[in-house]
């Protein structure tokens, strides 16, 4: 797996020791200092990165600044949060505003590449394939409800014929799991265990914080369907909606 990562990081050493352990993995890695510094880099190189790790305590423009920008840019780069900050509600606002996972200073290197390589993978496993069928617009979907379509393959959500865009890889992974089975409630550990997998050490409030976004792009195009079930979890169910 050979991949290229945009390593947001003011903290030289953390930059330097990062780079031998992803030069092992055979991983090229570029580095910014700031936060000016990466939303240009990426901008001006977004589709050469297969993933970015940002610091939340930048200088000149803080991460959760820079990962709005960056999902401007691209709706789907999978991006892993570094913090050193304790509050809960960083955490929660950083994954509130498109990251995909966090890991707190300080870390061990290789727990962070493994979270990067399970990140990785999953990205890789639902892209579309480069064959015919996959380029065909067509009416074929991996999930139909009654007012729900969806594509694993080309990762698709269309809501009533509306097109509900600009889902992270875990927005899209969460409501594909529970669609699977509409009504179904699924509890915080199970949808931990189901999307994140088992290489992820998460906590309750990263699925509330994807829940709440996943929640405010649907309502963009029709009524609610994600419904918390108090104690317990969530579930889809779309049957209600007129």
């Amino acid at each position: 797996m050979s991949l290229k990562i945009l390593m947001v990081e003011d903290d030289t050493s953390v930059a330097e020791m990062m780079e031998m352990f992803f030069k092992k993995e055979g991983w090229q890695q570029d580095v910014a200092v700031d936060g000016v510094q990466a939303v240009e880099m990426f901008k001006e190189h977004a589709s050469e990165y297969d993933l970015i790790t940002l610091d939340l305590n930048l200088p000149k423009k803080d991460g959760i600044q820079v990962a709005k920008e960056v999902r401007q840019i691209s709706p789907t780069v999978p991006i892993i949060m570094l913090t050193a900050r304790g509050s809960e509600a960083d955490q929660v606002l950083g994954l509130g505003v498109g990251a995909d996972d966090y890991v707190s200073k300080p870390f061990s290197p290789i727990s962070l590449i493994a979270r990067i390589k399970a990140l990785h993978r999953r990205v890789m496993m639902d892209e579309p394939t480069n064959n015919a069928v996959n380029k065909q617009v067509n009416n074929d979907y991996d999930i139909q409800t009654q007012h729900l379509k969806i594509s694993k393959s080309r990762r698709e959500v269309l809501f009533d014929g509306k097109s509900v865009t600009t889902l992270t890889p875990k927005e899209f992974d969460l409501l594909f799991t529970m669609a699977q089975k509409p009504k179904q409630v699924f509890s915080r550990d199970q949808l931990l265990e189901l999307v994140w997998g088992y290489e992820y050490y998460g906590e309750e409030r990263t699925v509330d914080a994807h829940i709440k976004k996943l929640r405010q792009k649907l309502e963009k195009v029709g009524p609610q369907v994600i419904q918390t079930v108090w104690g317990v979890g969530y579930k889809f169910d779309d049957s209600q909606v007129e």
